[in-house]
């Protein structure tokens, strides 16, 4: 009988991770998945109980309306797992969901626990690794300077690297030749637009980026806006930006234009996330802007021990990613930010370069790093 493993990924950086992870497992040895996922773990084998786009939620007000309905998932869940009795419960991202399972399980059973992504208690909230170290056994972390954090409190804790190092990167080639499919002539800008992949950032973003954006259009008139979206909001993404008045091209989820886009731009503006290491890997420069609802910002801007909420900015310990983050997230401020870096574009090329080199570029897939640190857990 081979390894059953029960995983949980609640966002779509999550069903990311889950899915390297899965297919370093399934080459290392004979295994049977089930839990709660997204598309590129299904794709892997796992059929999904529920659908994994019930647990894309952020920030503290966010959760609240859901909160009932989260908590029977939650018991649901843990109930299964404790009933299957796998191996192994590997708990991805997702803290609001997957540890609130992973301490169910571990208070019914002796079942191993193991999480990926260490939470980030070098920005805010330092307790959550002593807490967390009650019910997980052992850390799978994606940035190198986390395992003496996670260890201190008394669980193991493997870098596996982060899985965007091992993911393929568009040619100058096909970037030149996806501009020339535009109409784009060189000295033409190529601005990416990435509103995030959650319903309610998306919502509180998209106006704030169409205004931004109608600004550089106004100093750049041969522009255009290209806007890659995430699954679980096409449709809001869609509708957001038909009021935009720049010109804009949508790029469906799946196509594989997205990745050659990624390339061929000559600045991003982003929503914070891992979205800033994708396109860093791409040698993208770019512009984060986030804001959250108003009593959730408050909350958490007094928890932050950091001034940078960029990763590009944390793991190359630089600040040449500008960022536009709550109440400076004005339309105003992000357009001057994109103008500033489509004036001086390589100013952050030294920073996405180490950034790419110190979460394992040119080493072992990480994919394959998590499932041998998995292996070598149990």
């Amino acid at each position: 009988m081979g390894l059953k493993v029960f995983l949980i990924a609640g966002e779509v950086s999550g069903d990311k991770l889950g899915g390297a992870l899965m297919c370093g497992l399934k080459s290392l040895t004979d295994v049977e998945f089930s839990g709660v996922g997204g598309p590129l773990m299904e794709a892997e084998g796992l059929t999904s109980r529920f659908p994994m786009t019930e647990l894309s939620l952020m920030g503290l007000v966010e959760i609240l309306p859901k909160y009932r309905a989260l908590k029977a998932r939650i018991r649901e869940t843990a109930d299964a797992i404790v009933a299957q009795q796998p191996d192994v419960l590997i708990t991805i991202d997702s803290p609001d969901f997957c540890l609130r399972v992973a301490r169910l399980v571990k208070g019914a059973s002796n079942i191993k626990t193991i999480h990926c992504v260490a939470p980030t208690v070098w920005a805010w909230r330092s307790g959550r690794a002593a807490k967390m170290a009650r019910y997980i056994d052992h850390v799978l972390a994606l940035f190198p300077f986390e395992p003496p954090l996670m260890t201190a409190e008394g669980m193991g804790c493997d870098f596996v690297g982060h899985p965007i190092v091992a993911e393929p990167v568009a040619s100058a080639a096909e970037a030149a030749a996806y501009r020339a499919s535009l109409g784009l002539t060189e000295g033409d800008p190529l601005i990416l637009a990435l509103p995030g992949s959650r319903k309610g950032e998306v919502a509180r973003l998209s106006d704030r980026f169409g205004g931004a954006l109608s600004k550089v259009t106004a100093h750049h008139i041969d522009a255009q806006i290209v806007v890659p979206c995430a699954a679980p909001v096409y449709e809001q993404v869609r509708d957001n930006t038909a009021r935009w008045s720049a010109n804009v091209h949508l790029i469906a989820p799946n196509d594989p234009n997205k990745r050659v886009a990624f390339k061929a731009a000559d600045v991003a503006l982003a929503a914070s996330g891992t979205v800033s290491l994708e396109l860093a890997a791409a040698q993208t420069p770019m512009v984060i802007a986030y804001d959250m609802k108003w009593l959730s910002r408050v909350i958490i801007s007094r928890m932050l021990k950091v001034d940078t909420v960029t990763l590009v900015n944390l793991v190359s310990e630089t600040r040449a990613v500008p960022e536009f983050i709550g109440a400076d997230c004005t339309p105003d401020n992000i357009a001057k930010g994109l103008l500033d870096v489509l004036a001086s574009p390589n100013t952050q090329n030294d920073a996405m370069d180490l950034t790419m080199e110190r979460l394992g570029r040119g080493g072992e897939a990480p994919g394959l790093r998590a499932a041998t640190a998995v292996l070598a857990t149990l």
